[in-house]
């Protein structure tokens, strides 16, 4: 049996926030990927990990809708082992992941599979040179079917479903161009999808490595998978440890650094920050109302770690070349912890290019 605090410890060793350096060859979190949401996205998530983001460049990282979706940074090293690590299980997972535009497919007898692959040939041969989302969208509604396609009210426009164009760009060799919005889609240079991810990029392996211990759902719930086809791919090399009650599963390797974790680092994590993706929120924040100021449905705020424990929340404020962070603790802090928390402000008013105007505690 192992507690909660544990677990968090772990976790912050699993995921070097407790490290004063490091390069993205050496920074874990990047095998399952940095989610790049927000000003806060995934640069300062490998900052927090001692990485001097600003000096990363194109050819240290990749940008690419992966996971649920989402865009996560990469080592541009790995792309390859990366897109075949997060290619659906299987044409039912391919069918989850992509929501409501699996209806129609299945209902015109198009596999989920099939379909990706048809949307990534599309997109491969329509994205020659750097290409807005938008133009090679307009162009793929041009030439699919109708079961491919949805009209979008706000736009007043006929587009691919979302989520089929997000998870077919990979498929195509294709990656998002930092800091562009709307988003420019080029192609990736000499891309080849390896033949298969290997246990380092294996994602149910990776989760369990830097978010465990961990249950096949809740490996299933960040995939967007389903629960029988992460537990198809269970791995045999795990121990069995309860945490608050619950049966949960841990790398056999990683047995002794549970039982070891300590941690006094003090960071000030992005709201989509990989420490904060474990579905086991419960494990984070048991308490259901500093849930619900961590999760909510709209404006997350960024977490405070500190001494191995969620302490609360802070929320950015720029003006110019300004930047103000306001921290709403959930218990008081000592004098040491207010010093803490004010330096990685400092530092993320660097990352920013920004001055700090200063902390505002809210008491």
């Amino acid at each position: 049996m192992v507690d909660r605090r544990q677990v968090l410890s772990f976790r912050v060793r699993a995921q070097q926030l407790d490290r004063a350096e490091g390069t993205p060859a050496d920074t874990a979190v990047l095998d399952l990927g940095a989610q790049d949401t927000g000003p806060d996205g995934g640069r300062w998530a490998l900052a927090v990990r001692g990485v001097d983001a600003s000096a990363c460049s194109g050819d240290d990282l990749v940008l690419l809708w992966t996971v649920r979706g989402a865009p996560h940074l990469y080592r541009r090293a790995d792309v390859g082992r990366v897109a075949a690590a997060v290619e659906p299980f299987s044409d039912a997972d391919a069918g989850k992941r992509i929501y409501d535009a699996a209806k129609p497919l299945k209902a015109a007898g198009i596999g989920i599979l099939a379909a990706l692959d048809e949307v990534a040939d599309r997109m491969r041969a329509i994205v020659t040179g750097p290409t807005v989302k938008g133009d090679v969208s307009g162009r793929l509604a041009e030439t699919l079917p109708e079961p491919y396609l949805r009209f979008c009210r706000p736009c007043g426009a006929t587009h691919l479903y979302e989520m089929p164009f997000r998870l077919a760009a990979v498929r195509a060799g294709l990656e998002l161009t930092p800091g562009t919005s709307p988003p420019v889609l080029r192609r990736i240079p000499a891309f080849r999808r390896a033949a298969a991810p290997g246990d380092r990029f294996d994602v149910v392996r990776a989760y369990l490595r830097l978010l465990g211990p961990a249950t096949p759902k809740q490996v299933a719930g960040y995939l967007d998978a389903p629960v029988k086809d992460v537990q198809a791919r269970w791995p045999q090399d795990v121990v069995q440890v309860t945490v608050d009650g619950e049966t949960r599963s841990l790398l056999a390797d990683d047995e002794a650094a549970l039982a070891s974790a300590e941690s006094t680092a003090t960071r000030l994590l992005g709201p989509f920050d990989l420490f904060l993706q474990a579905k086991d929120r419960a494990t984070l924040a048991p308490e259901p109302i500093r849930a619900k100021e961590l999760w909510p449905v709209l404006g997350r705020p960024g977490a405070v770690l500190a001494d191995g424990d969620l302490i609360g929340t802070w929320r950015p404020r720029k003006a110019g070349a300004k930047l103000t962070v306001a921290v709403q603790p959930w218990q008081k802090l000592t004098a040491a912890h207010r010093r803490a928390v004010t330096e990685q402000a400092e530092r993320l008013a660097a990352h920013r290019s920004a001055t700090l105007a200063g902390v505002e505690f809210t008491d």
